[in-house]
């Protein structure tokens, strides 16, 4: 099932997200969800807070890459209750990011490539390993939103305040892009 999508100005988008246990009701079922509305909307990865739910929950798709990056093809994966341990920051790179919760808008957000990660994968099982390159990108971005924090949250002040306006914009409700969308009412 397709779930909308919440965007900026949304309070769940500002919670700290919390552990869940493999009791987890239909818990299946969310990821499937959760994957089928990240496909739908063109995203690379989706948190459970932009589906309205306050839970360490994300799933990732770096298929799309395969062109370009043969080692991703195939790669969906499932991130359950992640957190990030620590950061590598010898090589901090900046790249454009945008967001399925921020519609229309793309800026350049320096990060580290490679970063150390703590997760659970849908069976439950325990990984503990360092993450480079894109994915570790993708990861900061999504786990990000565990923490309530949003990617415009780590852009330059020139740059935010280039952006004020689509972020007041969207606090009024107003959005407009191509997939299922809970804006502020």
């Amino acid at each position: 099932m397709i779930l909308p999508i919440y965007t900026y100005g949304q309070p769940v988008l500002r919670r700290v997200a919390e552990d869940i246990t493999p009791d987890y009701p239909n818990l299946k079922q969310l990821i499937s969800d959760m994957f089928e509305t990240m496909y739908r909307s063109d995203g690379v990865g989706l948190a459970a807070p932009q589906i309205g739910l306050p839970i360490r929950v994300v799933v990732i798709t770096l298929d799309v890459l395969k062109e370009d990056y043969p080692e991703y093809e195939g790669f969906n994966r499932t991130y359950i209750n992640p957190y990030v341990v620590e950061v590598d920051e010898n090589e901090m790179i900046s790249m454009e990011e945008g967001c399925l919760s921020l519609p229309g808008i793309h800026e350049p957000v320096k990060r580290p490539t490679r970063i150390h990660v703590k997760y659970l994968d849908e069976d439950f099982n325990v990984h503990d390993e360092w993450v480079e390159g894109y994915l570790a990108r993708v990861m900061q971005h999504e786990f990000d939103h565990l923490e309530g924090k949003v990617f415009t949250d780590r852009i330059t002040p020139l740059r935010k305040q280039m952006v004020k306006g689509k972020l007041a914009a969207m606090l009024k409700g107003k959005v407009r892009c191509s997939y299922k969308v809970k804006p502020v009412k």
